[in-house]
């Protein structure tokens, strides 16, 4: 076995040994098949070029056996420069249903990173990244936008059972968490719904076991552009950002209009 896996196991029994809260990262990917070598964590990269791939993805960790290490989604992106090129909203929302599948597998998927996460834009060389700088400059891609949109995903959240009742499941996701605030330690019920569709979509939220408490700092917040494609830049950093609006139709029965090509977030306190 120590030949099989040249000098790793020498070395990860060494670290155990000496600092055994370490945690060893293999990367080997063990998403479909046991790795054969000790570990704790393993990495997981996904860059596809097609946004209905990336968007369906989500669905890599439902079978994935428990009983071995955890995931670490280290590298996801979509890439090419015909969908993804410098950093689209079609890109973002494509990974955004690629996300509300790991909370989805929260039990399984210890962390995720967006990558590349910087890039100087005088001296690129991948596409796209989450945050572009020159000198004096700075703007987030729609990507670094929907990393925005998930921070509460890994912050103590509990992941919610919820269906989803669609004709068309590999263009629609939506997961749900419980959540509290650090600053104020209020909680809030967040409900996420990614659509890839060209059109509209007539949405209607029932919730169980839970009741707002104050309809008035409810909000609803939105990642959408006009165009797909649109991507913001040094002269239009926030072409494509995310827009909150108090949510004052929140209670067990709601229902909202979801915009083609979006990101949008229920804050339901």
């Amino acid at each position: 076995m120590l030949e099989s896996n040249g000098n790793y196991l020498a070395f990860y029994n060494a670290i155990k040994h000496a600092y055994p809260d370490i945690k060893i990262v293999s990367n080997c990917d063990a998403s479909s098949k046991p790795l054969d070598h000790p570990a704790d964590l393993y990495e997981y990269h996904t860059y596809p070029h097609d946004a209905r791939s990336m968007f369906n993805n989500a669905q890599v960790f439902d079978k994935t056996p428990r009983n071995g290490p955890k995931a670490f989604v280290s590298e996801y992106a979509l890439i090419g420069e015909e969908q993804a090129k410098l950093g689209t909203l079609l890109g973002a929302v494509s990974e955004a249903g690629f996300l509300i599948g790991l909370e989805r597998n929260s039990d399984h998927v210890a962390m995720a990173s967006y990558a590349p996460l910087f890039v100087n834009a005088n001296d690129r060389k991948w596409n796209p990244d989450a945050i572009v700088f020159n000198a004096n400059k700075v703007y987030g891609t729609p990507s670094y936008w929907v990393q925005y949109m998930f921070r509460e995903s890994s912050n103590g959240a509990t992941f919610l059972e919820s269906q989803l009742q669609t004709t068309d499941p590999t263009s629609l996701a939506a997961s749900a968490i419980l959540c509290q605030n650090p600053q104020n330690n209020k909680t809030s019920l967040k409900i996420k719904v990614a659509n890839m569709r060209s059109d509209q979509v007539n949405l209607k939220i029932s919730v169980e076991g839970y009741a707002t408490s104050n309809l008035t700092e409810s909000t609803i917040t939105v990642l959408s552009s006009i165009n797909a494609l649109d991507e913001n830049t040094f002269s239009d950093p926030k072409k494509v950002v995310p827009k909150r609006s108090p949510f004052q139709r929140a209670g067990k029965e709601m229902n909202f209009i979801i915009p083609p090509i979006s990101l949008t977030v229920f804050d339901l306190l």
